[in-house]
């Protein structure tokens, strides 16, 4: 007990040098805690830490891992956690902790200068001590960063499925980018959804975007049609340029029962015809355009002159 009990001593004694020297070495440092991190902050939590970490030595465990050490560690753990949210790098995270040992050592051979082999165990004591702690940090800076980034995934996964509102009975889901697994389920779950909250008939899948297509992307692409009609939706895949359809054919892709468009124009007069609607073109000669040279245009493109498009159910 003797290591624990010379590091105890010392800390207890000389916590405020200690803590004066030590914020002199962060600052020293520089980095981004010299300009993210006030000085006040920077200060409760180095003597937060000091305060801590004697309380444990005090218990006579010098590991930095046994249940004397909780509150050392879960301090470090949302200290850790905070810098890795600014940004701070883990060796910047992990310099917090090691930074310490320059002025403790000092403290250290002022006080055991006539013992050294006391001044040997109490170094070797603190710099495993320390370097323990430092390495916690780094290990809980780095899972927060994981952390940080899935969720940023998840959040470009949902942002990169947008499902839109056509026209009534009609939603609209561009994919673009590769379509794996993990992206298959979110474009699920955003379509089905909303076509639960819009009560639509018809969901037009467009795939321009998407660079190409193998098995597995037309596997997912028919789990999700097959899941659109489980919930009483129809489903249109456009954007089938003539090499995803040469690569569809090559691998023996069956889609006999599944609409398919070259556009997604085309898939949306296929989508108005199905719930019943037209869009037509209306005259420039007034009200009574649609019979005249500027006649009307149905669904499937009859001649007319320019105008304004209506819909009618």
């Amino acid at each position: 007990m003797a290591r624990p009990a010379a590091l105890s001593d010392l800390l207890a004694r000389s916590q405020s040098e200690i803590l004066d020297e030590w914020l002199r070495v962060q600052a020293a440092a520089g980095g981004r805690a010299a300009s993210l991190l006030g000085e006040g902050e920077r200060r409760d939590q180095s003597r937060e830490l000091l305060g801590l970490m004697t309380q444990a030595l005090q218990q006579g465990d010098a590991s930095g891992e046994g249940q004397a050490w909780t509150g050392v560690r879960e301090l470090l753990s949302g200290i850790s956690r905070s810098r890795a949210t600014q940004g701070f790098t883990p060796t910047e995270t992990a310099t917090f902790v090691f930074s310490l040992k320059q002025p403790l050592f000092t403290r250290l051979r002022s006080a055991l200068a006539n013992d050294a082999n006391a001044l040997a165990d109490a170094t070797w004591a603190a710099t495993q001590l320390l370097d323990r702690l430092g390495l916690f940090t780094t290990e809980v800076h780095q899972k927060s960063r994981d952390a940080i980034i899935q969720r940023q995934q998840q959040d470009m996964l949902e942002l990169s499925t947008p499902v839109v509102k056509l026209w009534d009975g009609v939603l609209a889901l561009p994919i673009i980018g590769t379509l794996d697994s993990a992206r298959t389920q979110v474009v699920m779950e955003t379509l089905l959804q909303r076509i639960v909250d819009t009560g639509a008939e018809v969901a037009i899948i467009d795939i321009t975007g998407v660079p190409t297509v193998d098995t597995l992307v037309a596997q997912h692409l028919i789990k999700t049609v097959t899941a659109a009609r489980l919930m009483g939706a129809d489903c249109i895949i456009s954007g089938i340029r003539p090499q995803i359809a040469q690569t569809i054919v090559h691998l023996g892709v069956d889609l006999h029962d599944i609409t398919t468009k070259a556009t997604l124009a085309d898939a949306f007069k296929i989508a108005l015809e199905r719930t019943g609607q037209a869009i037509r073109r209306v005259g420039s000669g007034g009200a009574n355009g649609a019979n005249g040279a500027g006649g009307a245009t149905g669904a499937h493109g009859l001649p007319g002159s320019g105008g304004r498009s209506s819909a009618r159910g």
